[in-house]
């Protein structure tokens, strides 16, 4: 008999987006645009000591994102992106299979692998009406049981927001042995103003932890660094619980460079929330169902039509993101790219 677990067998795979020559890619939540040349200028420059082992404290990474949020330093932890950080979540609250995560569905879907892993005990809650945490019913499946729940905020794949007082009352509601996380990685397209930002609540709540990421807006998806706001406590946990050496040299690098050049990259958001108004309202104007969204991508609700969508959008040479029965996940890109998913989605026989 083999010694390998055997519940792996029916894991989730973690399906990421398509990638075909010649074809637009909406399928990741990437940003179109390059990193900036300083931030690839301190990336060759880290690439020359790849020969010795990174900053296993990840120092110099971490004061400055300490000064940067106004946090101490001892609260924070680092790691290969924040889909790391969720795995390392599940690795210091839950002990045993029928220790329980909480988490929205349909949310991000490292959810339910990162719970599997850690051998817990998943317990899905229902987005509502308008494709949004349920937080009341959220609350009501907390039980004595439940060790972690997962709040993702934006949304993905749907773009809704969590609002401050709706998060005040999960955590009010779940009490200070439930650990609470906030994953912002889209925290920067946020313009809604009674959207929640975690960072003004995690000095009031010790069972706050607050992710964010450097691989959306600050455009480093593919060095893989994330980071984790709560008490020093949990940051301790997680930094003990993290793969030594996970956050390479060049991670560190070009985070610093990007917290360097954060004005410009910032700046530079502005351009994906005005095109993902533009995009939403033409598919709205086509009579597609598109909840409001916070983030750099749109969310299509097409049911049992998703699939049939996704194959149509591949022959216009378009790519989205299939969650099959329930919609199209479709990142907002360069204003040209967006053109062409429109003339797709126009050309979709509905």
């Amino acid at each position: 008999m083999t010694p390998i677990r055997p519940d792996l067998d029916a894991l989730p795979a973690y399906v990421p987006g398509r990638a075909i020559p010649g074809a637009i890619k909406l399928a990741s939540n990437e940003v179109a645009l390059p990193p900036l040349p300083s931030v690839l200028a301190a990336i060759a420059e880290a690439a020359t000591v790849s020969n010795r082992y990174p900053d296993l404290a990840v120092t110099s990474l971490t004061q400055r994102l300490a000064t940067a949020r106004g946090v101490a330093a001892e609260r924070i932890a680092v790691g290969c992106g924040s889909v790391s950080l969720c795995q390392q979540l599940v690795n210091i609250t839950c002990r045993e299979t029928t220790d329980e995560v909480v988490y929205a569905w349909r949310s991000f879907e490292a959810y339910p692998i990162v719970t599997q892993i850690g051998a817990a005990k998943a317990v899905t809650v229902a987005l509502d009406a308008g494709f949004r945490h349920d937080i009341d019913a959220m609350i009501a499946a907390v039980t004595p049981r439940t060790r972690l729940v997962f709040v993702c905020s934006p949304n993905n794949p749907t773009g809704t927001v969590v609002h401050r007082e709706e998060l005040v009352r999960l955590l009010d509601a779940v009490g200070p042995d439930v650990l609470v996380a906030l994953d912002e990685a889209y925290r920067e397209y946020v313009r809604l103003p009674d959207a929640v930002d975690g960072l003004d609540l995690v000095d009031r709540y010790p069972n706050l932890v607050v992710l964010r990421t450097f691989s959306k807006a600050y455009r480093l998806a593919a060095v893989r660094v994330g980071y984790a706001i709560g008490t020093p406590e949990v940051a301790t946990a997680l930094r003990k619980v993290g793969s030594p050496f996970a956050v390479s040299t060049i991670a560190q690098a070009a985070a610093m460079a990007a917290l360097d050049a954060e004005r410009e990259l910032l700046g530079a958001v502005e351009d994906v929330v005005r095109e993902r108004v533009r995009v939403r309202d033409a598919l709205l104007g086509l009579g597609y169902t598109v909840p409001p969204t916070e983030s750099n991508f749109v969310w299509a609700s097409l049911g049992e039509r998703t699939q049939p969508f996704a194959v149509h959008c591949l022959e216009q040479k378009v790519i989205v993101r299939p969650f099959h029965p329930d919609g199209c996940r479709i990142t907002v890109a360069l204003p040209e790219e967006n053109d062409a998913l429109i003339a797709a989605a126009t050309s979709f026989p509905r």
